[in-house]
């Protein structure tokens, strides 16, 4: 049997005015979100806590095929209300939102997420991103024509090609997984992980919990804090 005790911090870094990141602690229920908005002052943050809301209501169903389902269908709701918004009060205004999200069960973990924020997992001292983003960069990667060192520092790094609220359909991507006693997870948003390199990240989430989350979020801080930064970590442990 494993339990999980998480913990999560947001910051508005050092650059701009106001935090469009918004995220998800519910360890309860075994859920744990980070939504990264775009669009502005009563945009952003519109848009990233529209998803967060709904899924801090949510009741957890017995079966995660159906906990699934239950935080897909917020998703897809969401992404119509933000469309209507846009449409109604901004006149047509991209309003968005990237959205990773992480659900666990005794033997089954999944993610789902749009966009850029991103899902990593420590496991035996080893660091992978078990999201891809979507974004014109990850494409260049994916097609070879960058390296993913030469993507770190590209100039449209931060265009994404999928959001909440982005298109008239929405498509989620999905990743299953296995849990094991001893894991970490790791989900962020590109505030944190454009100005904290893997390698420190993977140091760091060795830590414990709340030192973890408050040291990925100084140094990105202390490396030039660009963007809002969110950080949720979960750590998972055996029960004898």
């Amino acid at each position: 049997m494993i339990t999980w005790t998480s913990a999560a911090a947001t910051d508005v870094g050092g650059k701009r005015k106001i935090n469009e990141d918004a995220l998800l602690d519910r360890p309860e229920a075994g859920l744990w979100v980070v939504a990264d908005g775009m669009g502005g002052h009563s945009a952003g943050d519109v848009a990233s806590n529209a998803i967060v809301h709904p899924l801090q209501q949510i009741e957890r169903p017995e079966s995660m095929p159906d906990f699934v389902e239950a935080v897909e269908d917020v998703l897809l709701t969401v992404n119509r209300q933000l469309r209507d918004y846009a449409q109604n009060e901004l006149g047509g205004r991209t309003v968005g939102s990237t959205v990773v999200s992480l659900m666990l069960s005794q033997r089954t973990g999944v993610c789902l997420w749009a966009g850029d924020s991103r899902l990593y997992r420590l496991r035996n001292g080893q660091l992978t991103r078990l999201s891809r983003d979507h974004s014109a960069v990850q494409e260049l990667v994916e097609s070879g024509a960058i390296t993913q060192s030469e993507a770190d520092r590209h100039p449209k790094s931060n265009v994404i090609t999928r959001a909440v609220g982005g298109n008239e359909i929405l498509y989620v991507d999905s990743a299953v997984f296995a849990p094991e006693a001893g894991d970490t997870y790791m989900l962020c948003s590109d505030g944190l992980y454009n100005e904290v390199n893997e390698d420190s990240i993977r140091r760091k989430l060795a830590l414990d919990l709340d030192d973890a989350v408050q040291r990925l979020v100084d140094e990105a801080l202390h490396n030039g804090g660009r963007d809002n930064i969110s950080v949720v970590v979960v750590k998972v442990t055996g029960v004898h």
